[in-house]
């Protein structure tokens, strides 16, 4: 009879460990799992953990800076700031501090604690959680991407049973506390979790969708937006934005959910990102407003230099003709980049209107090439089209914006390749898509610069030491204007060897036309 309950005593141990074990499991894999920054501190002020996505902000590997001061991370001040208001108020909500990376640069981040407590109401540290706010506080050309925090909630307890209960409160606190929208599917695309945040978003209550299966969701109720936007299936989206009226924009991404190979289900996160919209759409309407009313005095002080230098105002010296040529050039420069704001305020506002009628692509690229032939020469290069080139191959486009970006791919090859370097160009069909290549034996672009190169504003280091005065705007338009015509850009590079550039559109028949 002993043994008996002695077995069935064993047993429910057994299940009571297989319970924790599991919890732990799904604990330590939200965390690893979670995009965004989190870590655990001290009462004192000691790092005690990290999760991957602070160590890919920070640039500090776990080992580097768990068990360090706070202040490798904040400076020593604004830690002491940190450290003193959450111990004494309990939490710090949204504060703006400098987070330093491993490379010594100061990134803003907006940055949010709360204080954790023991079983005995002991303060035994505080979870910080931090977005990125450089794309919002830099320039117009860095407004990006922030990430929200997702609180750390691991901690050791004493008794295996009240260290899974903790542990289970401790989830619920975070997820009911978090100022992003969380939601959780299961293997099956059942929703199994939806935070309070997740339902003001969209006007919803847990009791009412919870248990439903995705496919249900989509076509009723008033989650009905999001879930058609996850798809059936719950497709992998990072960042992508999710309107829900004039004045609420989320931002969505997804973290599939897995331990050692087993799905676990998915996680989605809603981010708000109206406040960040809104920033993005008044500084493009100043750059706009700013860009029209610099463009009508540049024209004049154009028009006026071209005048003196014609010798319509009288006869000059060769002195003075040097010094207005000079200023008169430097004129043009200020013109384009007005030019060149001007489009990429058309682009963000949704006003770059192309206008598709049948080209031909080979006829555009010869005469694009023949503005370019002296600047080639003089510099030194050798010039190489391919003869298949030549022949005539229709695309559905406008032309202006198409010679545009032609034109941006052969500048940049001008600018970025030595003299006695070779560029080539070539046209030709790759099945019912027509494709341009523009290949140089240039600088090329830095391996960690590649993800950023169709940014705009962004100009490789090696570019800027050879030319100074671009933009950075010239690549990230020719993206716009071949997207635009359901065709795709891209490119391949390696430093000091050379790029190759290409875009592809859709092939047309002779005088097909939209």
């Amino acid at each position: 009879m002993f043994n008996i309950f002695r077995e069935k005593k064993q047993t429910e141990l057994n299940l009571v460990l297989d319970d924790l074990t599991a919890l732990e499991q799904y604990i330590h894999d939200l965390f690893n799992f979670s995009p965004l920054p989190v870590c655990f501190i001290s009462p004192i002020g000691v790092i005690l953990e990290v999760n991957p996505a602070l160590e890919k902000v920070t640039g500090f590997k776990m080992d580097e800076v768990i068990g360090e001061s706070i202040e490798k991370i904040f400076d020593k001040d604004e830690a002491s700031f940190l450290i003193r208001d959450t111990l004494k108020e309990g939490v710090v909500d949204n504060r703006e501090l400098l987070l330093l990376s491993k490379g010594g640069n100061k990134i803003i981040a907006q940055v949010s604690t709360r204080v954790r407590k023991d079983e005995n109401n002991e303060t035994v540290g505080f979870f910080i959680s931090l977005s990125d706010l450089t794309r919002i506080k830099k320039t117009e050309a860095e407004l990006k991407r922030i990430q929200e925090a997702l609180l750390n909630i691991l901690e050791d307890t004493e008794q295996a049973r009240k260290k899974a209960e903790e542990e289970r409160n401790k989830t619920e606190a975070i997820i009911v506390n978090l100022t992003d929208g969380l939601v959780f599917f299961d293997r099956n695309h059942n929703l199994a979790m939806i935070n309070p945040q997740a339902e003001k978003f969209f006007g919803v209550k847990a009791e009412d969708i919870v248990g439903e299966n995705i496919k249900s969701l989509i076509n009723s109720g008033n989650f009905a937006l999001p879930a058609k936007f996850l798809g059936p299936e719950i497709k992998t989206v990072f960042r992508k934005e999710l309107v829900l009226d004039r004045h609420t924009i989320l931002e969505i991404s997804t973290s599939a959910m897995g331990s050692e190979g087993e799905d676990l289900g998915d996680l989605v996160v809603f981010h708000d990102v109206s406040r960040e919209k809104a920033v993005e759409r008044l500084k493009t309407e100043f750059v706009s407003l700013a860009a029209h009313q610099l463009r009508t005095p540049l024209s004049a002080i154009k028009w006026s230099l071209r005048m003196v230098l014609d010798g319509d105002a009288g006869k000059i010296k060769q002195e003075q003709r040097e010094i207005l040529e000079k200023t008169y050039q430097s004129n043009e420069r200020m013109i384009s980049l007005i030019n060149d704001l001007l489009n990429l305020s058309r682009i963000e506002e949704g006003r770059y209107v192309i206008n598709p009628v049948a080209l031909d692509l080979a006829k555009i690229c010869l005469q694009v090439i023949e503005s370019f032939k002296d600047s080639f020469s003089n510099k030194g290069l050798k010039f190489k089209i391919f003869q298949s080139s030549l022949k005539p191959i229709f695309v559905i486009a406008d032309e202006e914006k198409l010679k545009l970006t032609v034109q941006n791919l052969l500048d940049n090859a001008l600018k970025y390749t030595p003299a006695k370097g070779v560029v080539e160009v070539s046209l030709k069909q790759i099945g019912k898509n027509v494709r341009l290549e523009v290949r140089d034996t240039g600088i090329g672009i830095a391996k960690e610069e590649q993800g950023r190169i169709f940014s705009k504003f962004f100009r490789g280091s090696q570019a800027v030491l050879i030319e100074p005065t671009g933009t950075g705007l010239g690549l990230y338009m020719a993206k716009n204007i071949i997207e635009g015509h359901g065709g795709k850009i891209g490119f391949s590079s390696e430093q000091g060897k050379g790029s190759v550039f290409y875009f592809t559109l859709p092939k047309q028949k002779k005088g097909v036309s939209l």
